[in-house]
C-alpha cells in the first residue's frame, strides 16, 4: 500500500477569484471509497477525466475516492466517452458546474479548448484544478498536478536509445496533438533524441488513445519501415496496441518497444520482453491531490506552487520487483 504520508506535496498558488492559497504539506494516509471519513461538510466535486475506460484513468478515479473518504466529500466521476472528444469534455464540465458542484478536478482534452469554459467556471467562483493534462493558460486554473512529462519524454528516449545501441530508425506513437500530456511527451522524446547521431526518427503517427487505432498506426509504421528497431508508445492504449502488433508480426523482442503507464496488459507484455521499459506515473497520486487541493480552495485555505510534480519511475524487467516499484504500480485501490 502507498505510504501517502511521504509525499511531503508542494501545491498551488492562489488565482482568478477564490481567495484560495495552500495544499496539504502532508496528507494523511486513508483507504479508498467515496464519502464518509474525517470532515464536518459534505462538498461535492467533480472529477472529470479525459475518458474513463482505461486502468489509468481507474487509478486517478481511486485517489481521488481515497480522499474524498478523509474529507467526507462526495465524488462525481464522469467524463467523455472518448478521450479525443473535446465538444463532449466541454459538455460534461458545463454541465457539472450547472448542476452546482462545489469544485471540479479536471484533465483536460485539450490545452487550448478548454482554458475559455474554465475561466469562465472559475469566474463563477467554483475552484478548478488540472491533472495529468494542463491547460495552456498556465493561470485558467488553480493548480496543475502532474507528471513532469516533458521530462517522461526524454527518459523514454535515453531508454530506447540504450536498448539499440544508440543507433537505427525509430518510430514515435504519440495519442493527440494538443493534448499537453501528449504534446510535452513528444516533445521531450525528440528533445533527448536528437542527442544520438545514430539514431533517425522516421515515423511520427497518432492513435487518439485508441488501443486498436495504435495496433494499426504501429502496423503502418513498420510497412513504411520495415529496417525500424525501436518505438516509443507514448500512453497505456498505445503500449498495449503496438504490443499487439509486435507479437502478431514475430517482432517481440526483435524491434524495442518503449511505452508509457503500467497497465495489466502491458505489465504482461514487460514480463514477456515484448515492451523493454515504460515510464511509470502517478495516477493515484493526482486523483487524491486534485481533490485534496480543490477543497483547500473551497474552505479558502493556503495553497502554494502552481504546479506540483506527481512522479514517474522508468520500470523495466529488471527492476519491476523492486519495493518502490511495486508501491507504484499496486496503489490502494478499493473498488
Amino acid at each position: 500500500m502507498r505510504e501517502m504520508r511521504r509525499w511531503g506535496l508542494a501545491a498551488c498558488a492562489a488565482v482568478v477569484g477564490v481567495g484560495v492559497s495552500g495544499c496539504p504539506k502532508s496528507p494523511p494516509p486513508g483507504s479508498g471509497g467515496t464519502g464518509g471519513g474525517g470532515g464536518s461538510s459534505a462538498f461535492k466535486i467533480a472529477v472529470i477525466p479525459k475518458g474513463t475506460a482505461h486502468s489509468f484513468w481507474q487509478t486517478v478515479k481511486a485517489g481521488a475516492e481515497a480522499a474524498a473518504a478523509e474529507e467526507n466529500a462526495q465524488i462525481i466521476w464522469v467524463g467523455p466517452a472518448k478521450e479525443n472528444d473535446i465538444t463532449d469534455q466541454i459538455n460534461v464540465l458545463q454541465n457539472q458546474a450547472n448542476s452546482k458542484v462545489d469544485g471540479i478536478v479536471l484533465a483536460a482534452t485539450d490545452s487550448n479548448a478548454l482554458v475559455q469554459p474554465v475561466k469562465e467556471i472559475m469566474a463563477r467562483g467554483i475552484p478548478v484544478v488540472t491533472i495529468d493534462s494542463g491547460l495552456a493558460d498556465k493561470d485558467a486554473s488553480l493548480c496543475y498536478i502532474a507528471t513532469d512529462n516533458v521530462e517522461g519524454g526524454r527518459q523514454a528516449a535515453h531508454a530506447l536509445a540504450r536498448l539499440i545501441g544508440e543507433k537505427g530508425k525509430v518510430g514515435l506513437l504519440p495519442f493527440l496533438k494538443g493534448a499537453a500530456s501528449s504534446d510535452e511527451r513528444e516533445k521531450g522524446f525528440l528533445e533527448a533524441i536528437r542527442q544520438y547521431p545514430g539514431i533517425q526518427v522516421v515515423s511520427t503517427l497518432y492513435t487518439d488513445s485508441d488501443v486498436a487505432k495504435a495496433k494499426d498506426q504501429a502496423d503502418n509504421m513498420l510497412t513504411a519501415h520495415p529496417d525500424i528497431v525501436g518505438i516509443f508508445a507514448a500512453n497505456e492504449p498505445n503500449g498495449i496496441g503496438a504490443a499487439q502488433a509486435l507479437r502478431q508480426r514475430g517482432l517481440a523482442g526483435k524491434v524495442k518497444l518503449v511505452a508509457y503507464d503500467c497497465s495489466e496488459q502491458e505489465l504482461e507484455a514487460l514480463k514477456e520482453g515484448v515492451i523493454q521499459a515504460t515510464v511509470v506515473q502517478d495516477p493515484f497520486r493526482m486523483g487524491y491531490l486534485g481533490v485534496k487541493t480543490v477543497l483547500k480552495a473551497i474552505r479558502k485555505q493556503d495553497i502554494g506552487p502552481k504546479y506540483v510534480d506527481s512522479g514517474m519511475k522508468v520500470v523495466t524487467k529488471e527492476n519491476l520487483n523492486d519495493p518502490e516499484v511495486q508501491k507504484l504500480i499496486n496503489p490502494p485501490i478499493h473498488r
